[in-house]
């Protein structure tokens, strides 16, 4: 029987991208969303079957999965999308994946292991650039420093934004979030610690960003017990998380909030073709053990959004040829460090020896 496909939000901006490239790639998809006027244009774009329904219906859920091998949400934001699919793959036994990228969706899917392993189903979420590039680094530096027991991630991105990104970023800059320490959970401010990094074109600055997912997907991976994670930000933006401390009243107020949501509003939809053309991603990572051994490493991919169509797409060829594990997992620790290197565009490790 041959593995079918759904595709949950493809008329969204990623959503569609995904959909496009799933196209290119000969990967056949079923579109799926609420919205059947706009469905019924992206299926016969592509040549694509199409179902529609919405997340409040579960019975509806349930009769468009009963024959799907795999959903793909990309449906944001997932903390509100994720537990209505994930509630209805476990009655149906399809696995699950999204395209998340922070904290509270992968604890919530975690959480949910033991259920899923009794189902025969695999959680996968962060199929895209959210933690795809990052765990892959993550699992190749604890390869190649066994004993390390702190790690930092760093990336940067070159484009443009999603409305969708944007929403989901930019109305929670002032939210807490966490830091990895001694295996725990800890509460951690926005932009609270600095660091600067060269990803080949010059020094920049990167702040601690406590949202980011491989602080529960790295642990989960490698086992490394003390992990941070820093992003380097557009300069407003970093101002904005640093200045939360002290403004966070503001941040949360609903004129705030209003404001922002109607300017988000007047943003395109996503980076143009041309623009992803263009921009690109970078990752470093820095292991270290005890005893002072470092061992670093760089991954340089096409812009993201371009990187998580490649990326979802590369994961969804390897389930459809069976290739799973039932339960919560991360990407590199179901397909392996070198996952990341079968994205079309990105460049081998590139690693500096083991400092003694």
């Amino acid at each position: 029987m041959t593995a079918k496909v759904l595709l949950y939000g493809a008329t969204g901006y990623a959503g569609k991208l995904i959909a496009e490239t799933a196209k290119s790639q000969g990967v056949d998809l079923i579109l799926a969303g609420r919205n059947q006027s706009t469905l019924v244009l992206a299926a016969e774009k592509l040549n694509f079957e199409f179902r529609v329904f919405s997340l409040d219906d579960s019975q509806a859920i349930a009769q468009s999965l009963q024959d799907v091998t795999v959903v793909l949400n990309c449906a944001g934001p997932f903390a509100k999308t994720a537990k209505s699919l994930v509630d209805v793959c476990l009655q149906t036994q399809t696995h699950y994946l999204d395209i998340a990228g922070e904290v509270p969706e992968f604890q919530a899917l975690a959480a949910r292991d033991t259920e899923a392993k009794n189902a025969g189903i695999m959680l996968l979420p962060g199929v895209g650039f959210g933690v795809v590039p990052t765990d892959c680094l993550a699992v190749y530096l604890k390869s190649q420093l066994p004993t390390a027991n702190t790690l930092t991630l760093i990336y940067e991105t070159e484009g443009g934004v999603s409305q969708g990104t944007a929403n989901t970023v930019l109305p929670s800059l002032h939210e807490m979030g966490v830091v990895r320490t001694a295996g725990k959970l800890i509460p951690a401010r926005p932009a609270e610690k600095k660091r600067q990094v060269d990803f080949g074109a010059g020094v920049v600055t990167a702040v601690t960003n406590p949202w980011r997912a491989d602080i529960v997907t790295a642990f989960h991976s490698t086992g490394i017990p003390n992990i941070e994670t820093y992003t380097v930000f557009p300069n407003p933006v970093s101002f904005l998380m640093e200045s939360s401390q002290y403004l966070g009243w503001l941040f949360s107020s609903s004129l705030f909030q209003s404001t922002l949501a109607n300017l988000i509003k007047k943003l395109p939809p996503g980076p143009s073709e041309a623009e992803r053309a263009k921009g690109k991603v970078g990752v470093v990572g820095i292991a270290e053990d005890k005893s002072g051994r470092q061992v670093t490493a760089t991954l340089i991919g096409p812009e993201a959004y371009n990187f998580t169509a490649l990326s979802a797409v590369v994961v969804l060829q390897h389930i459809i040829k069976g290739e799973v594990k039932p339960g919560f997992q991360t990407p590199a620790n179901v397909y392996g460090a070198d996952l990341v290197l079968e994205i079309p565009g990105v460049q081998q490790f590139n690693s500096t020896p083991v400092v003694v």
